[in-house]
């Protein structure tokens, strides 16, 4: 077995128990565990925010009256807001598991070929002195990292899909092999398929190029990315597919309160928005701080692909009025890690890991049993 081989076996084995770890209180319905009462059972890990919503979506392909079967009355135009690459692979192990249980297998393998591709990325560009390690600090930061991959949400396939999108277009930069460009326009497509941010990675890749162009003054240059237009297409055909679906083009836009767009930047800060509603927000300032601080340090890296991914994400994410910006800037976070990767492999952070440790997986079990859908029969959904 060759050291690859076995630190990939290693990440898939962490990742079956730290996700076990974080499902054991819960399995054993156990009335106190740390002050936390898990009487109510596994059925809070199902009932977490946005799994079930994706199911819907897997079993109507947003029909409107398929959807208007579900106890939980959402107007059928709201899943648009969600699209459809994770319902499509909830679906496609849902013959043999069920709905539920696809669910969180689709979240759980897609963490491991996550943490696999961000491994890859580290070690094939030399990004770090210890791969292994800052791949297995990948599963656990940040906090709020931990509990999407651990319930039934989009973001660990996002995730996996924009890691592999990056990286190939690194292995074309690199190499000037054509193959790897059409890889990144397929895995960028992909990820466009599963959640609508996707089209900032399109926009933060044509920066890049547009910077480099300034360089070259070529335009066959420009074109020669053309691959990289998977991306956008992808995005029109889900829009087509709406109109179809709904009658409208535009169906994402109308689809209520779930975009959150607003302006002028920084509406965060505003108690008052609805998806806000609280002025206790000094954590969002160090989100920030830490995310702008990233993609400088990028830059004097020279890593100019991450940094202008990092900074492009950030941007659009000043705009953003809701109070889990945290979970918005997760695509963001392995290249924030590879940024700050020489704290995060030092002597002194392996000290203090395993006492902050256990402070992110008590944060994470309190959201993973506050933050749950009011869906009294789960058996609807499987």
């Amino acid at each position: 077995m060759n050291k690859t081989t076995k630190n990939l076996g290693l990440i898939a084995i962490l990742t079956f128990i730290i996700t076990i770890t974080i499902w054991l209180p819960h399995i054993l319905a156990l009335p106190n565990f740390w002050g936390l009462n898990f009487s109510n059972g596994f059925a809070s890990v199902y009932r977490n925010f946005d799994g079930l919503e994706y199911i819907v979506i897997a079993k109507s392909f947003y029909n409107p009256e398929i959807i208007k079967d579900f106890p939980y009355s959402l107007n059928p135009n709201y899943y648009a807001s969600h699209f459809p690459g994770y319902a499509l692979l909830i679906a496609l192990f849902a013959p043999f598991l069920g709905y539920l249980k696809s669910m969180l297998a689709v979240s759980f393998l897609s963490t491991i070929l996550a943490t696999w591709a961000f491994y890859l990325l580290v070690r094939d560009f030399k990004l770090t002195a210890n791969p292994l390690l800052l791949s297995l600090i990948f599963l656990i930061l940040p906090a709020r990292w931990l509990i999407v991959h651990s319930v039934g949400s989009s973001e660990p396939t996002f995730i996996l899909l924009l890691i592999m999108a990056v990286y190939f277009f690194m292995k074309f930069e690199t190499s000037g092999k054509f193959s790897f460009l059409t890889l990144s326009g397929l895995f960028g497509a992909t990820s466009q398929l599963t959640r609508p941010p996707g089209i900032l990675l399109m926009t933060a890749l044509g920066l890049y190029i547009l910077w480099r162009f300034l360089k070259k003054r070529s335009l066959s240059y420009i074109f020669s990315f053309y691959p990289l237009l998977f991306i956008p297409l992808t995005l029109l055909g889900i829009f087509y597919f709406y109109l179809l679906t709904y009658q409208d083009f535009f169906a994402y836009f109308h689809s209520g309160d779930n975009i959150h767009l607003t302006f002028p930047p920084f509406q965060v800060f505003n108690k008052d928005q609805f998806w806000v509603g609280e002025a206790w927000l000094e954590d969002i300032i160090y989100i920030f701080i830490l995310g702008f601080l990233a993609s400088i340090m990028l830059l004097k890296q020279k890593l100019y692909v991450f940094a202008f991914f990092v900074l492009t994400y950030l941007t659009a994410s000043t705009f953003i009025a809701h109070r889990d910006i945290s979970r918005y800037l997760l695509p963001i976070t392995p290249f924030v890690l590879i940024a700050f990767e020489k704290v995060l492999v030092s002597k002194e952070f392996k000290i203090i890991l395993p006492i902050i440790a256990l402070a992110i997986y008590l944060y994470a079990q309190n959201f993973i049993l506050q933050n749950t859908a009011p869906i009294p029969n789960l058996q609807l959904y499987n």
